[in-house]
């Protein structure tokens, strides 16, 4: 909705993008296209005060620098 929530990058995951990888490849093709979804940085809307929680009408972005910006609608 126009509110940035998070702020992070790969390098302050605990596992790293090169470890998922290998790890999801061991059971599955991974396909052009292919999302992989990583989990969440610190920030999350449950541990603030007051909460916050995704509603019916909110718009979600990710942005990946170099790469882009995947927008979804919440339903």
């Amino acid at each position: 909705n126009g509110e940035l929530m998070q702020d992070s990058n790969t390098g302050e995951m605990i596992f790293k993008i090169p470890e998922l990888i290998a790890f999801i490849t061991k059971s599955s093709t991974l396909n052009p296209g292919d999302v992989i979804i990583t989990g969440t940085p610190h920030g999350v809307g449950v541990f603030r005060e007051p909460k916050v929680f995704l509603k019916s009408g909110d718009v979600v972005e990710v942005e990946i620098e170099g790469l882009g910006i995947l927008r979804n609608s919440v339903i």
